[in-house]
């Protein structure tokens, strides 16, 4: 398409990528469902990693471990919601079974779960304490059931698996109320017959469908979110929500098509499947109290922010439980540090007047914010800003997609003007919104 100045507008149109008001042009490409716009508009969510992995101080259990171990004295969800709210984030998500196999609710399908804990003499229920707190602290609450079954003796048996993991996807979705989310990996292993399951996956979708219609779910295959390609906290700088589903065909998929297509998506995309950056504030994903002194710095999650929300993705923050049951003191206030420099950061912007932005004096500029109004979908594929210094045009910032929102920090400047140019779309392309930050 030819090149188009937009003059950028108010930073008030910003709020939540809302939709604007006047006529959107027709698109035939993909657009997001009302729930991925939700999905994404919440910009973080906290993973809670959790379970008999965090009483043997590993990563990984192999389904041998004594439920008794499972035994977190003061154990209170609440309090991982309260930190979760207070820290800005809109959703969290609970291990409900990880590749041991043990379940933090009291399932019929296995004994290897709270039921035979040490925990409440056996009578507690880790997710619905979860739910519970997610609902009172108005969080969406997401579960991850891991497909990858250690303690199963049926799992390599792949039809009688399929059917046991059915089962507890079904109890999982039909005894919790509404479920936001649902996270899915694609980790696979041997069962103890030797064999390697073979996942049923329309059939694990398709239970989700039916029982939770309102909930996205996330794996490398989507169908509904991805994953962005690597746990370091980085979303590509090129990053389209759209994606050709052929290159993905299910979770795990593996080769250098399917890494492009998970981090950089497709612009041509047939299916609107955004990408999620998930990243632990730990070392490892299960809380060790060795990594106390390891927590990440205020200053790496507000870069994890930018390389995440700002690279039209959503950041799943870990932040995992320890031994107690409760959030590490460390992490709380390394949380509430993390959302206090935000505020800060976005706390006034330099931004003024109704159509542009022309300033009365030199006014100084430290990050741009850019934000598509995706419920019409992504097009804009490669935008410039420059800034008037009085006698001439300079370049500010530039890059290739904007989607829900595109973060810039840029060396401190003193403009007068700026203007934002369109170089290229896919498709005509609405106004992007701006703001300007000091």
């Amino acid at each position: 398409m030819n090149r188009r100045t937009f003059l950028a507008t108010s930073a008030a149109t910003l709020a939540g990528c809302r939709a604007r008001t006047s006529p959107m042009p027709v698109s035939t490409h993909a657009m997001p469902s009302p729930a991925q716009l939700q999905w994404q508009r919440d910009e973080l969510a906290m993973f809670l990693h959790f379970g008999v992995n965090t009483f043997t101080d590993r990563e990984w259990g192999d389904g041998t471990e004594d439920t008794r171990i499972f035994a977190p004295a003061n154990l209170d969800a609440r309090q991982w919601a309260r930190a979760a709210r207070a820290a800005g984030f809109r959703a969290m998500i609970l291990t409900a079974k990880h590749h041991d196999g043990f379940c933090l609710w009291p399932t019929r399908t296995t004994t290897h779960s709270v039921a035979s804990s040490g925990w409440k003499n056996g009578q507690g229920d880790v997710v619905r304490e979860f739910v519970d707190a997610c609902r009172a602290e108005s969080l969406r609450p997401g579960l991850y059931l891991s497909p990858w079954d250690r303690n199963s003796a049926v799992y390599g048996d792949s039809p009688r698996y399929n059917d046991f993991y059915c089962d507890q996807l079904t109890e999982l979705l039909t005894h919790y109320g509404e479920i936001a989310e649902v996270w899915f990996d694609g980790a696979n292993g041997e069962g103890p017959n030797g064999r390697k399951q073979v996942y049923d996956w329309p059939r694990f979708w398709g239970t989700v469908r039916r029982l939770q219609p309102n909930a996205v779910i996330f794996s490398d295959a989507g169908p509904d979110i991805r994953w962005i390609g690597n746990e370091r906290g980085l979303a590509s700088e090129t990053n389209w929500s759209p994606v050709d589903p052929s290159v993905v065909p299910y979770p795990g998929a593996s080769g250098d098509a399917v890494m492009q297509m998970l981090q950089h998506g497709d612009p041509h995309g047939t299916v609107w499947r955004p990408g999620e950056t998930d990243v632990s504030i730990r070392p490892g994903w299960f809380y060790h109290a060795a990594e106390n002194t390891r927590v990440r710095s205020v200053d790496n999650l507000v870069d994890l922010y930018f390389t995440s929300v700002g690279r039209n993705s959503k950041l799943l923050l870990n932040v995992p439980p320890a031994r107690d049951g409760l959030l590490h003191d460390i992490d709380v206030a390394r949380l509430a540090a993390f959302r206090a420099r935000l505020d800060a950061l976005f706390a006034n912007p330099v931004t003024h007047g109704t159509e542009q932005f022309v300033f009365d004096a030199p006014t100084p500029v430290s990050i741009v914010d850019l934000r598509e109004d995706i419920s019409a979908g992504q097009r804009i594929s490669r935008y410039s800003l420059d800034w008037w210094d009085g006698s001439q045009w300079r370049a500010l910032a530039s890059g290739t997609t904007i989607g829900c929102r595109r973060l810039h920090r840029v060396q401190d400047v003193k403009a007068r003007r700026v203007r934002l140019l369109i170089e290229d779309a896919v498709d005509t392309p609405t106004r992007p919104t701006v703001a300007l930050y000091a």
